[in-house]
């Protein structure tokens, strides 16, 4: 296997999913929207020994947190929607984020479901940033958050005032060592990243409140307070330092997608189906420049309203030939309910793993629908299960 390349980079930007979990169930359901919706376990709020492993804001707002035991969630909020965590599905709408932010041609180290760090040596990171939520935003209707330093401990922590900021502004926010000091100084020791309660009150025991309380205290006596790994570890964190290597996984793709917003909606379907084509030719390139096989095609539709679904077909065959590609697209597309101006189309194509046999050119395909109630294929998030199946 090939090992991960470790690059190190002028600029760390932290990128992080708001309520992630929440906000795919809510692509899925968007009945949820507005209501108090908490993910765990099985779902059921009184099974013992399960934890919270997202909130909405509505219930984060009374007091609901990740990693709570649900049962106390539940004392809590107990008219909240409780779900079970779907690992597919969230699995699925992560692959497309950060195949999103892979295709921004910058290196991405993959911190979980919901969070990456994409490293940069451009003078001039914040355009960077913005356009990290755009492509976020048009690939899958996700919202994020982007904290910018020169390293990624500070990134993290940017990223925590960039979730503060008013959802109609950028949510980007930058933490360096020009405003390290006016921005952290007076905070507690809490607020800095991997300090937990324990080491914080240990910290409080030995008067050492604040940030700038920190960074006033002699590294000799934090090593002799919490030791040379964690004293010398303390003294660097507080006065803004950290780790500014990014370590990219080697990486290869398992699906190809195009997106395209209307500047102006469509209503007529026969300009859908056109739209849909140069999608598709376009991704049949790239995947014949990479030497890749297709076995499944997948339409995304966007309406006014931002009611967005996927529905997704296996062809009868993997193949290369865009004669035996096309068609199932269309036919996808045929399948939405079309009633609402669109504002959004996408293809996604599935592929098969590098290396794998290129088919003859004239393989043939049906339009048979794939089992939209069995397993999604990764990389698509099948939004017509969990009862929104209008097939």
């Amino acid at each position: 296997m090939t090992a991960p390349a470790a690059r190190r980079c002028r600029w760390i930007l932290h990128v992080d999913l708001d309520q992630f979990q929440v906000s795919v169930e809510r692509q899925r359901s968007p009945e949820l929207v507005g209501v108090p919706v908490i993910v765990g376990g099985s779902g059921d709020p009184e099974q013992m020994r399960t934890v919270v492993t997202c909130a909405s804001y509505e219930a984060r707002a009374v007091g609901v947190r990740a990693g709570m035991p649900m049962r106390s969630a539940h004392r809590k909020m107990p008219d909240a929607v409780y779900l079970p965590t779907d690992h597919a599905t969230y699995d699925a709408a992560s692959e497309r984020v950060m195949t999103a932010l892979r295709d921004l041609g910058h290196p991405v180290e993959v911190w979980g479901w919901d969070e990456a760090y994409v490293g940069t040596d451009t003078d001039d990171p914040y355009p960077l940033a913005v356009a990290i939520r755009a492509r976020i935003a048009e690939e899958t209707g996700l919202r994020s958050s982007v904290g910018i330093s020169d390293n990624k401990q500070r990134a993290k922590m940017a990223t925590n005032f960039a979730k503060k900021l008013p959802p109609t502004d950028d949510r980007i926010y930058t933490l360096t060592d020009e405003n390290w000091m006016s921005v952290m100084g007076d905070l507690g020791c809490r607020e800095l990243w991997s300090v937990g309660p324990k080491t914080a009150d240990k910290l409080v025991a030995h008067g050492v409140s604040t940030v700038a309380d920190l960074v006033a205290t002699p590294r000799d006596e934090l090593i002799g307070i919490f030791g040379p790994h964690q004293g010398n570890w303390l003294y660097v964190l507080c006065r803004g330092g950290g780790d500014s290597i990014i370590t990219v996984e080697p990486y290869v793709a398992k699906s190809h997608s195009k997106v395209h917003t209307f500047a102006a909606d469509l209503t007529d379907v026969a300009e859908m189906h056109e739209r849909l084509r140069d999608l598709t030719a376009d991704l049949h390139r790239q995947i014949l420049d990479e030497q890749r096989v297709v076995f499944r095609v997948a339409v995304t539709v966007r309406t006014s309203t931002f009611y967005t679904r996927t529905k997704s077909k296996k062809l009868a065959a993997p193949t290369v030939d865009l004669a035996a590609i096309e068609p199932p697209v269309h036919a996808l597309l045929d399948r939405f309910e079309l009633d609402r101006p669109v504002r959004l189309l996408g293809v996604r194509l599935e592929l098969l793993e590098p290396g794998s046999p290129v088919p003859d050119i004239d393989s043939p395909v049906t339009d048979r629908d794939s089992p939209l109630s069995g397993t999604v294929a990764p990389g698509v998030i099948d939004l017509d299960r969990a009862g929104h199946n209008d097939a």
